[in-house]
Parts: C-alpha cells; sequence; structure tokens
C-alpha cells in the first residue's frame, strides 16, 4: 500500500463492487463510451481473478470512500523476454483531482510491475486529455507512436 494517512492505495476487494460501478461508469463517461451490465460483471470477475496474465486493479481510497481506479495487465512481448505492463484505466473521482490520487495509483502499478519484474509499463490517453497529461508529462516518458484502431 501506498498513500497519506487518509490516501491509500490496494488492491480491490470484491466488496468494493458498488462503488467500483460508480468509478468506472464515471470513467467511462468521460470517454463518451458505455458498456452492458455483462461486461461490468466480466471485467470485475478478470480484476478481481488469479490468472496472472488477466487484469489487475488498485483503487484509492480517501477516508473509507473510494475515489480512483487504476486497471492493468502484464503481457508478453514480442522485443523483450520480460513481461511489460498495460496501465488500460486510470481514473480519480473529479471531486478529488489535484490531491495526487492518479501520481498514487500510477506509482502503485509502478510497484507491482516492478515486483512482478515487468521491463516497462505503458499507457493511452486521448491527445485532448490535457489534465491528465500533466501529470503523464511528470511520471512517464512521452511516445512517439501513433494508436490506430480497426474502423
Amino acid at each position: 500500500m501506498t498513500g497519506t494517512d487518509a490516501l491509500k492505495v490496494r488492491p480491490l476487494l470484491s466488496s468494493d463492487r458498488p462503488a467500483w460501478d460508480g468509478l468506472w461508469a464515471a470513467y467511462l463517461d468521460f470517454y463518451e463510451t458505455s458498456r452492458p451490465k455483462e461486461i461490468f460483471d466480466t471485467y470485475f470477475d478478470r480484476l478481481l481473478g488469479d490468472d496472472p496474465q488477466d487484469f489487475n486493479a488498485l483503487v484509492a481510497e480517501d477516508k473509507g470512500r473510494l475515489v480512483g481506479l487504476a486497471h492493468y495487465l502484464f503481457h508478453r512481448h514480442g522485443w523483450k523476454v520480460e513481461n511489460v505492463c498495460y496501465l488500460q484505466d486510470l481514473y480519480a473521482d473529479p471531486s478529488v483531482r489535484g490531491r495526487g490520487i492518479g501520481r498514487a495509483l500510477i506509482e502503485g502499478v509502478y510497484a507491482a510491475a516492478d515486483a512482478a519484474k515487468a521491463s516497462s509499463v505503458y499507457w493511452l490517453t486521448q491527445d485532448t486529455n490535457t489534465q491528465a497529461r500533466k501529470l503523464y508529462d511528470r511520471v512517464g516518458t512521452l511516445s512517439p507512436f501513433i494508436k490506430y484502431d480497426r474502423g
């Protein structure tokens, strides 16, 4: 765990489901999308699973209330022997932004990656996500790669 007296970063627990639902729905809203209940159920189950190649989750708790989440997974990389870590979702409730929640969650993922001996951690964001990018510029290195999707 990392954090101050009020803020704790810890693994997701099954009892976190109602609060996690709200945070992940807000995260999806931020990216102007939604998912059906079936996806919420499947994703939450994967986050709590014990498959080392499946998803993992950390949450930020402030005075007993969940205020942030980070979802990540380890996977093989064709150019490296070690796994790499992909930080898929990162979200902090708008009411607590600017208090170090995002940084604490990223540092929690970095610690998990170090413990798993992953050779790197990477993530994606929209180029218009200027507030988050201010943090990302401090804790990571901007890659020159451009992402393409099958349309």
